[in-house]
């Protein structure tokens, strides 16, 4: 969010009420917003507002909601969110009804989390009531606001201790006819399947796997404990652990590669029994580290049904780059085929420094 979002939400505000202080705005909302990451600039948007909008809370926020239909990136509205967080968390039922409302126009997912930090038993009390609503940005925000591990967020403590204290609004939610809330549903699951697997495990086990929204839902939530091999994860899918299959081959080429370039994964896998086999496929890479040391990340492959005594060639590309959030190390990095949570061969390739 740059100048130009900065002169779209002073011209929302200006054409919401003549009480908005355009100029106030973009004086304190343009000094030093360059140096700042996207998350900071949010805050640092949500605090510009307050000397451009009405002291009194209840006027500021009739005039957020005037100006929110009006902002025209993503962004710019959870910015207008996170003046709620900071400023509303004393009238708490005008607050959240306000989030409900502007979620509509950019994710209040994240202006809510200290509404759930101050008072998590009532912020979750109200949030169960909004997946009773026609709006599927307002279900959706009743599982995404709640999530334990919400990415960009702040942890709330009441979510950190017991993850699971969302449960009865994912519960509601398990068969909702928008892909949008079941993605954050499943994210949720997954949330939680991170810090309490077991439970997670036991409550999916319930649930039934005949709706395919639920279906859905659950594929996606186990995803981590697939990845992992966990044999109930595999089960409540319809995978057995391990497989008859006989892996005809397994490369990975080049051999030898430096940043920036792309290794081809190719695999035969040969059906050993005469059924059919569900099968989920899976690649592990071991990324070097320093001082000899290693940290492996699965990747999905492909999930698919393999008939009895046929034989599929599998075949991926990936570009060794770094990321924010990882960043490669020269040396040996191993690459294990996985099938049905079973390593079935291993292969790698060497990255050269520089």
């Amino acid at each position: 969010m740059g100048p130009q979002a900065l002169t779209t939400i002073a011209d929302a505000g200006v054409a919401a009420s003549p009480r908005f202080d355009r100029s106030a705005f973009l004086s304190v909302a343009t000094d030093g917003l360059d140096a700042l990451s996207i998350m900071e600039r949010v805050r640092h948007i949500a605090e510009a507002l307050r000397p451009a909008l009405p002291a009194d809370y209840a006027a500021a926020l009739g005039v957020i909601r005037e100006m929110a239909p009006q902002l025209t990136h993503g962004f710019q509205a959870v910015a207008v969110t996170e003046y709620v967080a900071r400023y509303g968390l004393d009238d708490f039922d005008r607050s959240m009804d306000a989030l409900a409302s502007l979620t509509r126009f950019g994710t209040a997912e994240f202006a809510i989390r200290p509404f759930l930090a101050q008072d998590a038993d009532r912020a979750l009390a109200v949030m169960a009531r909004w997946t009773g609503s026609d709006d599927e940005h307002v279900r959706r925000l009743a599982s995404e606001g709640g999530r334990p591990r919400l990415p960009w967020a702040a942890r709330v403590p009441g979510l950190k201790a017991d993850p699971t204290r969302a449960a009865h609004i994912l519960e509601t939610l398990k068969a909702d006819p928008s892909l949008y809330v079941r993605k954050s549903v499943a994210n949720h699951l997954n949330d939680i399947a991170k810090d309490c697997p077991d439970w997670l495990l036991d409550r999916l086990a319930d649930w039934p796997n005949d709706d395919p929204h639920t279906a859905w839902i659950i594929r996606h939530a186990l995803r981590t404990l697939i990845k992992q091999g966990e044999p109930r994860a595999l089960a409540l899918i319809g995978v057995g652990h391990g497989a008859a299959v006989t892996v005809r081959s397994f490369a990975v080429e080049p051999s030898v590669v430096r940043l920036g370039e792309r290794i081809v994964i190719t695999s035969e896998i040969v059906s050993d029994s005469k059924e059919n086999q569900p099968l989920v496929v899976d690649y592990r890479v071991h990324y070097a580290r320093a001082g000899g040391k290693s940290a492996a990340k699965v990747f999905k492959w492909k999930t698919f049904d393999l008939a009895g005594g046929e034989a599929v060639a599998l075949r991926i590309n990936q570009t060794i780059r770094d990321f924010s959030t990882r960043r490669h190390h020269p040396g040996r990095h191993r690459i294990d085929l996985i099938v049905n949570g079973t390593r079935m061969a291993t292969g790698g390739f060497d990255l050269l420094a520089g």
